[in-house]
């Protein structure tokens, strides 16, 4: 082999190994700051990861919201039509945040089914509903019609009964 040809074939390899390395390294260096979004459905079913970031949304369930009252330490139950969601926050809500309205929350779920939200998000206009909120409703009301209508209760999910929040 010539040596310039050896040369290019070292400077190519190079540049691959190098490639790779900054790849993986990017790639590890990422891997805890990746928030996936969860629907309460995916969290009964057991899909959702506990003891990690992620994010759950749902429509605030009516008459859910509960606020300790020597503290800033909230709770309330989140749905996405098919199933419920505990949800623990300590700190202030967003002014737009209310029953029956769609809230997104970051933070991790328990081993016990609640999820102990960091920051809590709410819609910001009346019109509007976060996609993966509205995605995910959307999803569940078209399986419980499918279900439904066929008449199959197996595929149906069930709620998920939560303990109560106690303050």
């Amino acid at each position: 082999m010539k040596p310039e040809r050896k040369q290019r074939l070292l400077v190519v390899v190079f540049i691959v190994v190098v490639a790779g390395l900054v790849v993986g390294l990017l790639s590890y260096a990422l891997r805890e700051n990746i928030n996936l979004f969860y629907t309460p459905s995916q969290v009964a079913a057991g899909e959702a990861p506990t003891h990690q970031q992620i994010r759950v949304g749902g429509m605030v369930v009516t008459d859910s919201f509960q606020r300790a009252s020597d503290s800033l330490e909230s709770s309330f139950f989140v749905s996405d039509g098919s199933a419920t969601l505990l949800i623990h926050y300590s700190g202030i809500l967003p002014d737009l945040f209310a029953e029956d309205e769609a809230a997104v929350a970051t933070g991790s779920l328990g081993d016990d089914g609640v999820f102990i939200a960091q920051q809590v998000l709410a819609k910001h206009d009346e019109e509007y509903t976060p996609p993966e909120v509205a995605d995910a409703m959307q999803q569940a009301i078209d399986k419980k019609a499918k279900a439904e209508s066929t008449g199959a209760q197996q595929g149906e999910s069930k709620i998920r009964n939560m303990p109560e929040a106690s303050y």
